[in-house]
């Protein structure tokens, strides 16, 4: 049966609509042309995903077989043979009108791998190696729909937003991440504040923190925010027509973390949402901004007397 790639294109659009209701309502604001392209790399993302996560009865080894095989339909998708997968046509018709680099899919798709066998990471720096194709590839896919007034330096910041997301993620479903058995906090942080896996299990039974964990948590949410004060000197570099999307999108994932610290960094005691007047009320907010205007950081100012590059800076050190 031949795909239609109108079809493709709506496949990708009810996922990103069904499961991502944040960046999904930030969509809306783009120009109408720009949405079915982020609708399919979404849908391209989500897709590997669930594979992973969302088959989790089955073996691993049945997992990785699923995940090889899609991911060997779309590379040869790629190079031109023809697919017969409901998303790839839009995925792959995307990747073709906007010359998305290949590699970063590669990236990608080697991160999700890595879900079905690597449970923790030792160190940030090891986590960052995970989220860097879990995460920051996500970014500069983006760019070249979102267009930029220059590219080259844009390119870092929209890494920078991806790793911002992507930890904000991981600090909010600590518990969740726990029943498919990871830990997505670097281990050397578990302990610096004297906390094990085994405590995050029980914590998360308990649905309370201990105060150990709330301190965690506040490192890891101050972590985040330094990401997000990288990414921030992108925005502004953005097409015009793509600036309150991001902007919208950069200051609902920050005020999720706002969230957890309004719940004094207990991530078990309820899962941080933002109301949803509250997310409507940002993505308003950020389409009538001016476009160009400096982005402010979520959180906490800076300490007096330091930039927020350097508090950023420092933060990750």
């Amino acid at each position: 049966m031949e795909l239609r790639l109108e079809d493709s294109y709506e496949r990708c659009r009810a996922l990103h609509r069904e499961h991502g209701r944040t960046y999904y309502l930030a969509t809306k604001l783009l120009p109408a042309w720009k949405r079915p392209h982020v609708h399919a790399l979404y849908g391209f993302t989500r897709h590997a995903d669930d594979i992973v996560d969302s088959t989790a009865t089955l073996p691993v080894e049945e997992r990785a077989r699923r995940l090889e095989e899609w991911s060997t339909a779309f590379l040869a998708g790629l190079a031109g043979d023809g697919v017969d997968d409901p998303l790839l046509p839009a995925v792959l018709h995307t990747i073709e009108r906007f010359d998305i680099d290949r590699g970063d899919f590669k990236t990608f798709l080697d991160s999700m791998a890595m879900d079905l066998t690597v449970p923790s990471y030792e160190t940030y720096d090891d986590l960052l190696g995970y989220m860097e194709g879990s995460a920051a590839v996500i970014g500069t896919m983006m760019l070249p729909i979102l267009g930029a007034s220059d590219p080259a330096a844009a390119r870092e910041p929209a890494r920078q937003l991806g790793l911002a997301f992507q930890l904000t993620n991981f600090i909010r479903d600590v518990g969740e991440d726990l029943e498919r058995g990871r830990v997505y906090l670097p281990l050397v942080d578990l302990r610096r504040f004297g906390v094990t896996p085994a405590d995050l299990a029980e914590a998360a039974k308990r649905r309370t923190a201990t105060p150990a964990m709330r301190e965690l948590i506040a490192f890891e949410v101050q972590r985040a925010r330094a990401h997000y004060a990288l990414a921030a000197t992108g925005i502004p570099l953005l097409e015009r027509s793509s600036q309150s999307c991001i902007r919208a999108a950069y200051r609902v994932y920050g005020a999720i973390l706002s969230e957890v610290e309004r719940q004094d960094y207990d991530v078990f005691v309820a899962r941080a949402v933002v109301p949803k007047a509250k997310r409507l009320a940002m993505a308003a907010g950020s389409l009538v901004t001016r476009q160009g205007r400096p982005v402010t950081v979520p959180g906490r100012p800076a300490d007096p007397g330091r930039t927020p590059l350097a508090a950023a800076l420092a933060a990750l050190l």
